[in-house]
């Protein structure tokens, strides 16, 4: 026996069991090693013997955390022989692929995100503990769930204040998933630099398969399987059966005119990968079940579901649901191709840290013109928390495409999203002309010197872009160089140099386990502090008194924060005044601009035909978006993005409302001071203060996005009806009808700007007081149930209490070893 076993067993008051352990020679190595059966030989009565079981437990995990630390070094050496045993055969091709408290109408924080540290030696030892050791914190997360199970089962079902508990136990579990948007050109590298990220080499295929725009694929983890799997997603049979239509009219119209145009090349790409040459005999029957005899999910509108026991396998299984192959006539005549009938593919990967927590989604640009795909599309863009713009390194600054999707989508993820960041990734960094007789020190000096320049111009670009700076701040746009090829072989570059490793440490951030558990952590010890708290009667004397100062202190923060929405309020109603005085005075120079851009009419009418017949939008294969409601409604967004990314912001730590939300407390911790005896009871109010405000800022997050689509959504309604009756006319002089058609229908509803003014302003109010309601409600039943109910028949839960304290100190202890090390180092 050492005297690290005698001193451990002194401090946990287990004195009188130091010499039997001493008679068995327990060592500090071998106390860790010991079995429930060895346990209860050395220990004889049940008491002491609980007792030491959950020390030594808590002692492992000490030690594991303090472990993790030695263990970073062991993985960095060993880091650039992980890399090289990760071979690719890949180059550089890309794979293809409460009262009315409001005036009436008529009617996150910030995530912790910093990229990893080039240099190990400034990332925090904490920091690294917790990547290098996840399961400190998930051992945690997993013995406190373990014991609000436990509890939740004590609980009866017969009173109120148990009730509530239940409910409040259950509501600990959150489902936290990050969603990183990934955006770029065929031929960019987005798949070679996604395989890379994720250590999967060939789940996403390349060589000669072509990407498909339309299709979204979503790569997430495999949490119920060690198996690859792949969840196909199908459009619906009719909404097929109008594209067959809407191809058979196009196709009709184009015998005498231009083939040449992309949209008829895209009518013959989806027929020809579906039915090979057969359309091109006849229209007839191709709704016929044997089209779909590989894919009856199809027909019966169920999802197909692919199961494979490797990453080769599985991508080529689905390759043909997200893409084609370039070499048509070279032995794929028979093949089908089933892409223009796919919605999404969600690819699940097993065991795969950086997936966890993350969804990562491969998307086009430009949404689509089948309905449900675009709906869903705009669905995962404004959920998008971070956004990839991928692009290759040798135009980047000056890329067209790449811009133009930014732009395109930036208010749907900036003001009408949730985006945080913007990462602007150059890839093939390590291509360079004219190298052959270089030394590979000169190149790895040139592609160096290259990824700097690189950045450089792109960040210019950048400041330039004012569409894109109305929703992005410079602090949340981001400058990746990355090379795939040499991140696998290290021929020139280390695999910091790379930036796939910072890419993937984001990955990690967002992954990470941590704020899970503390997140959990703290609300259980509210809860076992309420339980407690309720069994120990010591405040009795005091709790009318005690709830009076809570529900007064509640309703002067509720004041606090009426008055602040009440002031953005008018600051909205202001703008949007302004907006529409803009858009009455400029609506009809915006119209006339659009519909006469081809005075001589030329291929314009092709393109007008489009718009209307697509509600006002035409999305080309390539090329820009057109957008008519957007151009009619620009005088109204224009006058509220700034009030409005002031009010929501998606990168502040304030949060919502200048804040006003996250500042409201009850004030618990002074009141502990004067009522020491309901300190248990203030524990839990003061965790039920952090989750509420959590989950309003959540909720904020989603809501504030239909508050600002309501401008276009309300313009697009009312153009509806103008779109329907200008697509109608064919033949001679279609043209002309079309644009008469639509400039009548703007001038007769001119007040279509006002309308949107009003519906925004109403949603906006609804907003509020559902903040209001909920945070009323919510934080009032939590001081009743404290303090106004009865708790007589609540279990004892002191050591649950006390286990869940120590939890709670542990991960205190660990932010703030983070913090100092981190200011220290930083």
């Amino acid at each position: 026996m050492d005297d690290f076993v005698r001193n451990k067993l002194l401090e946990w008051g287990l004195s009188e069991w130091v010499e039997k352990f001493k008679d068995e020679q327990i060592d500090a190595e071998s106390l860790c090693e010991l079995d429930d059966r060895e346990i209860d030989n050395l220990i004889t009565k049940a008491g002491p013997r609980v007792k030491f079981k959950k020390k030594l437990k808590l002692l492992k995990l000490e030690q594991e955390h303090e472990e993790a630390a030695g263990l970073v070094q062991e993985e960095q050496t060993s880091n650039q022989e992980t890399v090289i045993s990760f071979q690719c055969e890949q180059e550089h091709e890309e794979v293809p692929d409460v009262v009315q408290v409001l005036p009436s109408t008529s009617d996150t924080g910030k995530r912790k995100s910093d990229l990893q540290s080039d240099a190990s030696r400034l990332q925090s030892p904490a920091k690294r503990q917790r990547q290098s050791m996840p399961g400190f914190a998930e051992s945690i997360l997993s013995d406190v769930k373990n014991i609000m199970t436990f509890v939740h089962a004590r609980l009866n079902d017969q009173d109120k204040l148990s009730a509530f508990l239940k409910k409040k136990i259950s509501d600990l579990e959150t489902d936290k998933r990050e969603l990183v948007g990934v955006f770029g050109k065929t031929g960019a590298g987005k798949s070679s630099l996604i395989n890379a990220i994720i250590k999967e080499k060939n789940l996403l295929p390349s060589g000669s398969i072509n990407a498909c725009t339309s299709v979204m694929i979503k790569l997430e983890a495999n949490t119920h399987s060690s198996e690859y799997e792949a969840e196909i997603e199908f459009i619906t049979k009719e909404e097929w059966n109008d594209e067959l239509w809407s191809f058979r009219q196009f196709l009709r119209n184009k015998k005498n005119q231009d083939k040449e145009d992309e949209d008829y090349h895209d009518a013959v790409e989806k027929l020809s990968a579906l039915y090979g040459e057969d359309w091109r005999r006849s229209f007839e029957n191709l709704m016929d079940r044997k089209y779909f005899k590989e894919i009856p999910e199809f027909l019966e509108s169920r999802r197909k579901i692919l199961t494979c026991e490797s990453a080769n396998e599985l991508s080529a299984e689905f390759v043909k649901y997200t893409r084609s192959d370039s070499k048509q006539g070279e032995g794929n005549e028979g093949k089908k191709w089933f892409w223009p009938l796919v919605k999404c593919v969600t690819v699940r990967v097993p065991t795969n840290p950086f997936l966890q927590h993350v969804t990562l989604v491969d998307l086009p640009g430009n949404g689509d013109c089948n309905k449900s795909r675009d709906q869903m599309w705009k669905g995962i863009v404004g959920d998008c928390s971070t956004v990839w713009i991928v692009t290759e390194i040798n135009r980047a600054a000056s890329e067209k495409e790449a811009w133009d999707i930014l732009e395109s989508v930036s208010s749907l993820i900036g003001n009408g999203g949730e985006c945080q960041q913007i990462h602007f990734i150059c890839t093939k960094s390590d291509l360079l002309d004219d190298s052959d007789d270089l030394s590979s020190a000169d190149i790895h000096d040139r592609i160096v010197k290259r990824n700097m320049q690189a950045k450089d111009g792109v960040k210019k670009a950048f400041n330039k872009r004012t569409r894109i700076k109305k929703h992005f701040t410079d602090d949340s746009f981001k400058v990746f160089t990355v090379s795939s090829r040499e991140f696998l072989k290290g021929k020139h570059l280390s695999p910091q140099e790379t930036e796939i490793t910072k890419l993937q440490g984001f990955l990690q951030e967002l992954n990470d386990c941590h704020s899970e558990t503390v997140n959990y952590v703290n609300g259980a010890y509210g809860i076992l502090s309420l339980i407690q708290g309720a069994n120990s009667r010591g405040v009795d004397s005091k709790k009318g008194e005690v709830c009076a100062e809570l529900e007064r202190i509640m309703n002067l923060q509720l004041e606090n924060v009426r008055k602040e929405m009440e002031e953005t309020y008018m600051a909205f109603e202001k703008c949007l005044n302004d907006g529409v005085e803009k858009s009455k005075r400029s609506y009809g120079e915006k119209l006339k601009n659009f519909l006469y851009r081809g005075k001589k009419g030329g291929a314009f009418h092709r393109v007008l035909k489009c718009v209307v017949e697509n509600g006002g939008v035409h999305k080309p294969k390539n090329g820009t978006l057109i957008n008519l409601n957007m151009k009619l409604a620009s005088g109204l967004i224009d006058s509220i993005d700034e009030e409005f990314r002031k009010t929501f912001p998606n990168d502040s730590e304030r949060g919502a409302f200048s804040g006003v939300i996250n500042e409201f407390s009850l004030n618990t911790d002074s009141l502990t001071e004067k009522y020491k005896s309901a300190e248990l009871q203030f524990r839990f109010l003061k965790t039920e203060e952090e989750k509420i405000k959590a989950k309003l800022n959540r909720m904020m997050r989603k809501q504030k996005k239909r508050v600002y689509s309501s401008l276009i959504e309300t313009i697009e309604d009312i153009m509806e009806e103008g779109y329907k009756k200008a697509a109608e006319f064919e033949g001679e002089g279609v043209l002309y009808n079309m644009r008469e058609t639509i400039e009548n229908h703007v001038h007769s509803k001119k007040d279509m700007f006002e309308l949107a003014k009003n519906t925004m302003l109403e949603k906006l109010h609804s907003l509020m007081v559902n903040i209001l309601e909920i945070l009323k409600k919510i934080m009032k039943e939590s001081i009743e149930r404290s303090f106004k109910t009865d708790g007589s028949s609540l279990p004892d839960v002191s050591t649950e209490l006390e286990m869940v304290k120590k939890y709670c100190d542990q991960l205190a202890a660990s932010l703030d070893d983070e913090t100092s090390l981190d200011l220290l180092t930083g």
